[in-house]
């Protein structure tokens, strides 16, 4: 009988949605003993452990779009899936709760526990939610998630909680000369036991072909031509908005799909964001849809001058820019206060439309 996520995916090559992959071979089979494995019953009506999968490999290789159609095709109904950065965000909210909560509030949110140890009762909520946690992309670059992963990961596993997750690095690699790494590695050594390692090294980036044939700097004549490069790139994941938290501060990016985000002028440079906040888009994501940027000029210099901050921030994190704009780079602030100096953020958008910036693998 043929596995649901595989007849998924022979649907979507029949159909002209994918080209067949050799690569990603390994991925199906993996996936397939993970469906497998979800199905089967424990004693007791107990569900019995199982090995999840970690796929790592570089940038589109399909990860994400194999992990959306297992997700998808999987008849496990206890199951959540978040990019792995809204996960942690989430977590740190718990732990702020727990912290800052009396009894009666946590009582209300984590049930009855003991102690004052945040991380037992915040795995317990998790496993009462879903028994699949499926991840996108887990890379770990700040300490007080390196701190947290260990313990509330293995607290998962005693919960029977089962991990499908992807990476652009192996699990070796994850925190690499982080602060403390030596108090990080248990998690690396958990992972490996709960988790079949499977790498997605596929010759061919295709997201990447696909960008570097695509137009990025679109016109409104050419709405579609920029609608149309979003709907391909994100495939059929879902949308969903990105927190971050910056300063203390909530900054939120409604239009998200992975290390993908999509926003208005008026979303990023309208509203009173600075220098911190656009270096925390840029290092989140790998590509942002910059869309509805108008006409620039002195009535609204404050605006162009966060545009010139923002594509700062995206120039230097190396992150892949596709604008939609009511001009040319260089018809966009011709006269009014700084239009003499957007001139480098004009020669930064031209650069950032060539083949060689487009073709750059971001880690």
């Amino acid at each position: 009988m043929t596995s649901r996520i595989r007849n998924a995916y022979d649907i979507r090559v029949e159909e002209g949605v994918l080209t067949p992959d050799p690569a990603q071979a390994d991925v199906i089979t993996a996936l397939e003993r993970l469906e497998t494995d979800l199905g089967k019953r424990g004693l007791f009506g107990k569900p019995p452990e199982v090995r999840g999968v970690y796929l790592w490999g570089p940038p589109g290789r399909g990860k994400s779009m194999l992990m959306d159609l297992f997700y998808s095709a999987t008849p496990e109904p206890r199951k959540t899936r978040a990019h792995f950065h809204a996960f942690m965000a989430r977590i740190h909210d718990l732990v702020k709760q727990w912290r800052e909560g009396d009894a009666r509030t946590r009582k209300a949110v984590f049930g009855t526990h003991k102690g004052d140890d945040p991380i037992p009762p915040i795995a317990k909520l998790i496993a009462s939610e879903a028994r699949l946690l499926c991840f996108d992309e887990l890379q770990v670059t700040d300490i007080a998630d390196a701190m947290i992963l260990g313990r509330l990961f293995e607290a998962l596993f005693e919960d029977r909680v089962v991990l499908a997750i992807t990476s652009n690095r192996a699990p070796e690699e994850l925190y690499k000369n982080g602060i403390n790494r030596q108090l990080f590695t248990p998690f690396i050594d958990i992972i490996r036991q709960r988790c079949v390692v499977v790498e997605t090294a596929g010759a061919r980036d295709w997201r990447l072909d696909r960008m570097t044939s695509a137009q990025v700097w679109h016109t409104p004549d050419d709405r579609a031509g920029f609608d149309d490069l979003w709907r391909e790139l994100k495939g059929g994941e879902p949308e969903e908005p990105a927190h971050l938290t910056v300063l203390g501060r909530d900054v939120v990016v409604d239009r998200t799909v992975g290390s993908m985000a999509r926003a208005t002028f008026n979303d990023l440079c309208a509203k009173p964001l600075g220098p911190q906040d656009y270096l925390a888009i840029a290092q989140r994501f790998h590509t942002l849809f910059l869309e509805d940027v108008p006409i620039l000029s002195s009535a609204n210099h404050h605006e162009a001058r966060r545009l010139v901050t923002l594509v700062d921030a995206l120039y230097e994190a190396k992150t892949k820019l596709i604008v939609l704009a009511a001009a040319k780079p260089e018809a966009l602030y011709t006269e009014g206060v700084g239009a003499f100096e957007f001139e480098r953020t004009v020669s930064r958008f031209n650069e950032m439309q060539s083949k060689d910036w487009l073709a750059h693998v971001r880690d």
